[in-house]
């Protein structure tokens, strides 16, 4: 296997102007161990092109990252920063990662993060005035609140908040496959969680910032694997009104079609191989006068069809290619 590339020559400036255009303040993050990377000592090129492909996957948004490519970038810049060769498991790793993302698809999730880290989903949703309801509800909610006191009698709540000053409660996971999913009741910070993630549930809650009540959003948002749609459980579902469906489908397929092309292109052979077996069979069929649904079964068995298949798909399979099937 080969690892893939960096796209392009990398210098430090490049590496740190490319970071500045992420969300989540991605330079601030990662511009220290960037520069290790660089400071590196021309007497170690070849171990620096080892891990040249974590380096290329650090100039990608996170949210393609497979795994955490900033642990795994550190690891090695600390191994060669000691003149110590790489370990068999991380190189084995850095062989097997995937290809790069085109520039486009690194464009177009960049713009979703910044989108996402503002919690704008207007692009892609259009039922604001929904949860613009359920937010001023619960912002009134004096059982809520109540609650809410309750718990920062028992805690100093500030110990608990990110930078923003919020306060989230345990993310969900696909499949709801909960691999952390253990109260370890005699830590503090435990109890606290636990409380918080049944005050949150109640409540229709992403989280706390302050005395402020984060009500859950209906989103869609990209993951390495997919596209996740998350529908609050309060949330009263329209499917056709409440989402953008067409920029929807631009924002996953911007992945999807990037790595397709080859798999077209073997389909579209496959088809256009049937579409000559139809003609020779269209022509037997008129020879041996079979009509209706005989002809039908005649061309199926011909093309190792069922013969339940819809018999619009013959006609679409003619139209395809009926130029160059002529000429």
């Amino acid at each position: 296997m080969t690892p893939p590339n960096p796209p392009h020559p990398l210098t430090l400036e490049s590496a740190l102007e490319t970071l500045g255009r992420f969300a989540y303040g991605r330079r601030a993050m990662c511009e220290d161990d960037i520069r290790r990377y660089f400071a590196l000592s021309d007497d170690r090129f070849e171990a620096r092109a080892e891990i040249a492909p974590l380096l290329a996957w650090m100039l990608v948004p996170i949210t393609l990252w497979p795994v955490n490519i900033h642990d795994l970038f550190c690891t090695g810049v600390a191994m060669l920063e000691k003149a110590e060769p790489l370990d068999p498991d991380l190189l084995f790793l850095i062989q097997t990662l995937p290809e790069m993302p085109t520039d486009a698809v690194i464009a177009v999730v960049a713009e979703h993060e910044h989108s996402v880290e503002h919690g704008r989903y207007g692009s892609l949703l259009k039922a604001d005035e929904k949860f613009q309801q359920i937010d001023s509800d619960l912002s009134q909610n004096s059982d809520l609140h109540a609650e809410w006191n309750a718990i920062k009698a028992r805690w100093n709540v500030a110990e608990f908040a990110d930078s923003k000053g919020i306060i989230r409660r345990t993310l969900t996971t696909e499949r709801n496959l909960r691999p952390d999913f253990h109260t370890a009741w005699i830590q503090e910070t435990s109890r606290f969680q636990a409380v918080f993630d049944i005050f949150c549930m109640k409540w229709n809650l992403y989280g706390m910032q302050g005395d402020a009540a984060l009500a859950l959003k209906l989103s869609v948002n990209l993951t390495p694997h997919g596209t996740l749609i998350f529908i609050p459980a309060y949330w009263s579902l329209d499917a056709k009104r409440d989402f953008h469906w067409p920029a929807v489908k631009r924002l996953h397929r911007v992945r999807a079609l990037s790595r397709q092309g080859q798999q077209l292109a073997l389909d579209k052979g496959a088809r256009r191989e049937d579409a000559r077996k139809l003609r020779t069979l269209d022509a037997d069929a008129k020879i041996q006068g079979l009509r209706g649904q005989k002809k039908h079964d005649f061309l199926c068995h011909g093309l190792g069809w069922v013969p339940t298949t819809d018999p619009k798909r013959l006609k679409r399979l003619r139209e395809e290619f009926v130029h160059e099937i002529h000429s």
